[in-house]
Parts: structure tokens; sequence; C-alpha cells
């Protein structure tokens, strides 16, 4: 609960500068999202490897996707890079997973255990149905093994395109990237 109560925190405080601040922060965003097709391989990769890696610190990190007109946030866990992509994994029978099918656009908010430095990361998830990838994130998580089968029809492994990733702290200048 305390960290649900700080998530939902940092969220409004990287969204709390004067009205037209905000506007700029967001067009800014959407700028960056669409200049990811001109930035080079090199950086969209190291932008990649650095979301991947504030992650993995974050270790839990909540994505929000959208029911109607409902917003759902869920706590998830593991993300790995794979051929050049970035996934996360769910399963198929969960409502997370139909909402993701139905609108593949989402926002994950990751909070540092400091709980002062934040990312939000936004994009559209693509379902990738290879067995060669779902096996690949199974061998790296194998705590999921005893839950999933690379092809059990049930795992779901979805990668993100047009990225764009906030990084927010109380303490530095907010800081963007994207791939």
């Amino acid at each position: 609960m305390i960290l649900a109560m700080a998530v939902l925190f940092t969220m409004a405080a990287c969204t709390q500068n004067k009205p037209s601040q905000a506007v700029e922060n967001e067009k800014e965003s959407v700028a960056q999202t669409v200049a990811a097709d001109t930035i080079d391989p090199q950086t969209k990769q190291a932008n990649m490897e650095e979301v991947q890696a504030y992650l993995k610190e974050c270790g839990v990190f909540f994505i929000a996707t959208v029911d109607g007109d409902q917003p759902r946030v869920r706590a998830f866990g593991v993300s790995e890079i794979i051929d050049g992509r970035l996934y996360i994994m769910t399963g198929k029978v969960k409502d997370v997973y139909k909402q993701m099918a139905k609108n593949g656009k989402f926002e994950i908010c990751a909070l540092k255990k400091s709980g002062s430095e934040w990312m939000r990361l936004s994009g559209t998830l693509v379902n990738d149905e290879t067995l060669a990838v779902k096996e690949e994130f199974l061998n790296r998580n194998e705590s999921l093994k005893s839950m999933y089968k690379a092809d059990d029809d049930n795992m779901a492994v979805l990668y993100i395109t047009n990225a764009t990733a906030r990084f927010c702290s109380f303490s530095a200048p907010e800081r963007t990237v994207g791939f």
C-alpha cells in the first residue's frame, strides 16, 4: 500500500510543473517519439539498455493500461532485451493482456528505492509469438518456468515500440530519451 501511494505521488510530482511547463514537456515527449525514427541505432540501443537497467534496479514497476475509459495499473517485475527489443511478459488469460491486445498504448512508472527518482516509460506494446524469444525470456527468468511454458499458448511476450522514457527526480532536471 505504501509503495503504491509512493508511485502515485511520484507520478503526480513528475507533472506538477506550471501548466505551460507541463504542455512543453508533453510537446517534448511527442517530439521525442516522432523523432525516434531519426535516432541512430547505437543511441537507440544505449537508450534501451539504460531503461532496462533502470527497470532492473527498481525491481518492481507499475504498468498502466486502459479498460474502456477506466485506467488500470498493475505491478510487473520482469523485462528483457532480446534481439534488440525491450520485452515485458504476462499471461494471455489475464485481463492486462486482453487490455494490451485491444490497445497497445501503455505507460510504466518505475520508482527507485530512494523514493526520489523515477522513470515514466510510454509507447506501444506489440505481441511477439516467436518461440525462440519466449524460450530466451524464460531462460533468463527461471522463476517463471513454474508458471509458463514457451509453447503453452498462454505466455505472452510483448516488445516496446515508439518508446519515450522520462527520467524524473526531486533533485535534477527531467531528461527524456527515446528508442
